[in-house]
């Protein structure tokens, strides 16, 4: 018989550790850090133990190699040792390249053995995950590290001990940037970020078209004019019942099957998620033109600065994404990516579908912030394809898998949860102003669904059909409620409102409310935040049957 020990890395705290720092070229140099943890770094130890970089998915049972890789990406991998002494000793050196390299990442490892012929892996895979990882996990002592001793600078970034500033030419730091006070933690983001640089353009900004355009590295380089207001959009995307759909890809299976079905669920994923970023770049990237003067314009609709491409992905490479981009075209976009990801089929046979959470902030407000709420927006999107928007209740389980997508536009501060931000801004004795999350697909049931938002917001903005000025007064009078805005209507004698589910919609177009939600209240507000990109074609996206 043949014994085993299978390895399962993760990572913990990747969202502080990446989105902690006000200062993109620290997030950027974050993320790429976490992936050469389970990219680089992890195959570069198994070459110390002697499994060469071509070898390491050799089948493990067949050879007398003493470890075979699985998988590896996105912060997370699973290995198989010949031994547990030699799952031991990968481990021991991983952890010191990572305490070494990438101060501030923390890794949770769990080991089991298991018979080969007579056990199956993803039993043992499937136990292992529940029980022994997670209780790695929380019983895990947390790190303390030592915040100085005497007289000590302390980093801007981190509050950590200083070691030097951001000028060193190790950081390569670009002309003009204001210099500050660096931990080691920052000095490793701060040295990587060319790298993920050149990986960033390999990958996705690899076109003619693109090698025209600089890559942001600092949040003003999105299209921000001085002394004018500018936003930044963080855009937050996850795949829908993703770890349910390893588990059921892998049940069944044989122990090699259940490794090959992993390897090319896990292929599939990163494969869909760069092809999808690489399509809305291209899109991006074809809107822009030359005015009359010379200025680079998306669209017409505003200026691109300095040369500077308006979109940057941070995470990318799976089906957990974050990218940011110019608050104008942040709802576009995130909408884009959605569509394009389900153009691709896995390994399943299913397309990939996910949701969204889109936060539209003032260029300097905290990015920590502004993450979190984009993450609290896509979980909120993903709730509204689980259960009924009103009842509250569960969802069939073959109508629960669509794309939604939830976004949140802050002209001032953020106080509180997503929850009590909604109750005190869009709760109101009517009911609901917003109708988000909406779902980006076409229904036949459905009137609260992308197409028709994105219609409402387009007529809002044709001043041949709708006065500004009146639209941005409807704001306040949708607010009282369905009666109030009929009255407003007919004394100024507006047209009514755009058309969503013909013959059946009498309240919706004269009274802007239907079953106690307002169907117009979010386009209005998107008004400044929202044109179409290419053809438009996301907002054609054919119905269900």
């Amino acid at each position: 018989m043949s014994k085993f020990t299978v390895t399962i890395i993760d990572t913990t705290g990747i969202q502080s550790y990446i989105f902690g720092s006000n200062r993109l070229r620290e997030n950027i140099g974050a993320s790429h850090i976490l992936l050469q943890v389970t990219g680089d770094w992890l195959e570069e130890t198994l070459k110390d133990l002697g499994v060469p970089r071509n070898q390491q998915q050799e089948p493990i049972e067949n050879s007398q190699l003493p470890a075979e890789l699985v998988y590896a990406g996105g912060g997370n991998a699973m290995v198989i040792f010949r031994t547990k002494s030699i799952a031991v000793e990968f481990t021991k050196k991983l952890s010191k390249k990572v305490l070494i390299d990438a101060p501030g990442i923390n890794l949770v490892v769990a080991h089991t053995e298991f018979e080969w012929d007579t056990e199956f892996l993803y039993e043992i895979v499937e136990k292992l995950m529940q029980e022994k990882m997670a209780q790695n996990k929380y019983s895990r002592i947390p790190s303390t590290p030592l915040l100085g001793l005497g007289v000590n600078a302390t980093c801007n970034s981190t509050q950590l001990p200083a070691i030097g500033r951001s000028d060193e030419p190790k950081y390569k730091m670009p002309s003009g940037s204001k210099t500050y006070l660096v931990s080691r933690e920052t000095g490793a983001k701060l040295k990587s970020v060319q790298k993920a640089n050149d990986i960033l353009k390999q990958k996705i900004f690899n076109t003619d078209v693109l090698n025209k355009y600089e890559l942001a590295e600092d949040f003003d380089d999105f299209s921000r004019t001085e002394g004018e207001s500018s936003y930044l959009a963080v855009v937050h995307a996850d795949g829908n019942g993703m770890g349910k759909r390893f588990q059921e890809f892998g049940e069944g299976k044989c122990n090699r099957d259940y490794i090959k079905a992993l390897r090319q669920l896990s292929k599939d994923v990163h494969d869909a998620g760069i092809k999808a970023l690489e399509q809305i770049t291209k899109i991006l990237a074809e809107s822009i033109k030359e005015d009359e003067d010379g200025n680079k314009t998306v669209k017409g609709k505003f200026k691109i600065k300095d040369n500077f491409f308006p979109f940057r992905p941070i995470v990318y490479g799976g089906d957990d994404v974050t990218f940011v981009c110019d608050g104008r075209i942040g709802l576009e976009l995130a909408a884009l990516y959605l569509e394009k990801l389900q153009e691709y089929s896995l390994a399943d046979e299913k397309p990939l579908k996910a949701c969204a959470g889109i936060s539209i902030v003032k260029t300097h407000y905290p990015f920590a912030r502004s993450y979190q709420l984009s993450e609290a927006l896509c979980k909120e999107a993903k709730r509204y394809t689980k259960f009924e928007s009103k009842s509250q209740k569960k969802r069939p389980e073959e109508k629960a898998n669509f794309v939604a997508l939830d976004w949140h536009i802050a002209s001032s501060g953020l106080s509180g949860s997503l929850q009590e931000i909604r109750e005190r801004e869009y709760q109101v004795s009517e009911g609901r102003l917003n109708m988000r999350p909406v779902r980006l697909e076409a229904h036949l049931t459905d009137w609260n669904i992308w197409k028709h938002f994105t219609k409402a917001v387009q007529e809002f903005n044709d001043e041949q059909k709708w006065s500004r000025n009146k639209v941005i007064a409807l704001r306040e009078i949708l607010r009282q409620g369905s009666q109030v805005t009929q009255d407003f209507r007919s004394v100024y004698k507006l047209r009514e409102f755009p058309s969503f589910i013909s013959n059946t919609d009498q309240d919706l177009v004269k009274k802007g409310w239907l079953d106690e939600v307002c169907g117009y209240f979010d386009a209005i507000e998107a008004m400044d935040f929202y044109f179409t990109l290419g053809d438009g074609s996301n907002e054609s996206v054919s119905p269900e049957n």
